[in-house]
């Protein structure tokens, strides 16, 4: 077992034909979630995965199961995957890499004649980017418990159509309940989405935590004014309030610590207009934090700093919380498996933490769960720049495939 190595060749040609379904001009996808491009991509993953002596699934959300069968069918499966949804102006690689890796592993099982005493499941997790209807991680929240299938169904995708109606549509709307298999471990194959692997020339992170965040909005309500006209200190300038914010927003995660992340990604001002001081405005806070206690310490400074600034310029102060997700700590003994299988591979390699939210974090709560990085070219994610190396790529899989065989167990 320790000399088996994927095929790199193999794995390479795979993620460069499923970047042929909704290619972009400069090189990445746009696949969103639910749409033609969308079950393009799926229906060659389920081709490739029957093509592999996988039996396919599909539950109520989408989500999509390959399972390759283990001496005891009865046994939970030792299962990995992410999402080949995409950004509107996505990479081949976000997700992509991780369903691909996963179905390699299979493969590369089937080429050496192995047999696990478990089964290996290799799974498409349904809306992960949450471009055409939130939220995001949406298969793997339902499959968690955290949303209701019902719910999700009803949601309305920014085509006007609904998410049960678009599953039908592209006939992924299957009959397993999220949920209902059982997994004896979960992990996810990824790119880094960010530059420290390349900078400290680490050709594999492992993975032991995702960093918490929450996302909020603020309105601030002002008054429309003459900009010709109306003093300064008269001014109730609902822009200029939101400028203040963000500059103290960005100076209160500098303050706190090294791994505190502050985004304000989404601006509007109203009425918009070249001569009318804005009497409105609106804009969105990203916070991220690895520690629990520091960032519920974040959430709360945050809404009492804006309040302040709001009623020291007398504008009308509304703020509201859209998501909250604690930091996970992935389990130990699942990331000592991958920690050990790169270092039995050679790869040079660190431990550390996601940035970036993953369908492994919704699964750490029902098994055992770790993630596995690869480096991406200049840290470039969620752009169609986004890159990785044929022998990173390899790598990743390597690893993934000795780790999933150790807790599958070789017959």
């Amino acid at each position: 077992m320790n000399s088996i190595r994927i095929n790199e060749d193999r794995l390479w040609s795979s993620i460069t034909e499923m970047g042929r379904h909704g290619a972009l001009p400069g090189g990445g996808c746009c696949r969103l979630a639910l749409t033609r491009e969308d079950k393009m991509g799926r229906d060659l993953f389920v081709r490739w995965a029957k093509e592999a002596g996988c039996a396919v699934s599909v539950d109520q959300v989408g989500n999509v199961y390959a399972r390759r069968g283990g001496q005891d069918p009865d046994l939970p499966a030792v299962a990995t995957g992410s999402h080949l949804d995409t950004q509107p102006h996505g990479g081949r690689f976000d997700g992509i890499y991780g369903v691909l890796a996963g179905l390699e592993v299979v493969r590369t099982l089937n080429d050496n004649n192995v047999r696990t005493q478990k089964p290996v499941d290799v799974i498409v997790w349904t809306n992960e980017e949450a471009a055409r209807f939130p939220p995001p991680l949406t298969g793997s929240q339902v499959f968690a418990g955290k949303l209701k299938t019902e719910d999700v169904h009803r949601t309305l995708t920014s085509d006007g159509a609904t998410v049960k109606d678009d599953l039908m549509d592209i006939g992924y709307y299957g009959s397993e309940i999220p949920g209902s298999r059982k997994l004896d471990a979960f992990i996810e194959a990824h790119i880094e989405q960010g530059p420290v692997l390349e900078k400290e020339v680490k050709t594999i992170g492992v993975v032991d935590c995702v960093q918490g965040a929450f996302a909020a909005e603020v309105t601030l309500t002002g008054e429309d004014g003459h900009a010709g006209t109306v003093q300064l200190d008269m001014r109730r300038d609902a822009c200029l309030g939101a400028a203040e914010m963000i500059v103290w927003l960005n100076r209160l995660a500098t303050d706190t610590d090294d791994l505190a992340k502050m985004t304000v990604g989404t601006l509007k001002i109203n009425p918009n207009s070249l001569s009318t001081i804005p009497g409105r405005s609106y804009f969105t806070i990203d916070c991220r934090h690895p520690d629990r206690v520091t960032l519920e310490s974040l959430r709360a400074r945050v809404e009492s700093g804006l309040a302040e600034i709001a009623a020291r310029r007398a504008l009308g102060f509304e703020f509201r919380i859209m998501l909250k997700k604690q930091p996970v700590k992935f389990d130990q003994n699942i990331v000592s498996i991958v920690e050990q299988a790169t270092k039995n591979l050679a790869y040079p390699y660190k431990r550390m933490l996601s940035g970036a939210g993953h369908d492994a974090m919704n699964i750490a709560e029902l098994a055992p769960t770790a993630m596995i990085f690869i480096p991406c070219e200049k840290g470039i994610s969620h752009n169609e720049a986004e890159s990785a190396s044929l022998s990173d790529s390899a790598a990743g899989a390597n690893v993934l495939f000795h780790a999933m065989t150790e807790l599958a167990g070789v017959v």
